[in-house]
């Protein structure tokens, strides 16, 4: 079931992609690479990895997506690692459990949610895209250690405005 929570200031490191939605993998397979590079530096991690969704084509399958993983402080960066923060807010959320192809399903849903709700997503159109304060996909489960798709659970949460 979904619900609305607040969240703080959350910082992070994370890479940027212009992609499609067949090449989702260029950006996302690099969490591990982020995570790896920022214990190898010390540096410590403060929660799960995600996916940002900055922008979707309205007339096509374009997007611009980061691969992120929080940390607990600053951190300085190199290469195309950027450091950034998740804004605080009040974000609508609802947690999927099972394998990453049921996400848009969930999604679908949470979005369904919020307009049955009235609520306004922290979301602008404008160049032919729809613009993304912060819609996140985050990964709670780390497949290392849990297998099972069928036992994953991924956090959708998307800022209202």
């Amino acid at each position: 079931m979904p619900e609305i929570v607040e969240l703080p200031d959350r910082p992070y490191v994370g890479v940027r992609g212009a992609i499609t939605m067949n090449t989702i993998p260029v950006v996302a397979d690099r969490i591990g690479e982020i995570a790896g590079w920022l214990l190898g530096r010390g540096a410590a991690i403060a929660g799960a990895p995600f996916l940002r969704y900055e922008s979707f084509d309205t007339e096509g399958d374009g997007l611009v997506m980061q691969a992120g993983v929080p940390v607990a402080g600053p951190v300085e960066v190199e290469g195309d690692y950027f450091a950034a923060v998740l804004p605080a807010g009040r974000y609508a959320t609802l947690t999927h459990r099972g394998h990453f192809d049921g996400l848009v399903e969930a999604t679908r849903v949470l979005l369904a949610w919020g307009e049955e709700q009235g609520l306004k997503w922290d979301m602008t159109e404008g160049d032919g895209a729809e613009h993304w304060g912060c819609r996140l996909e985050v990964y709670n489960t780390d497949p290392r250690v849990e297998n099972d798709p069928a036992n994953f659970l991924t956090d959708l949460r998307f800022r209202l405005s």
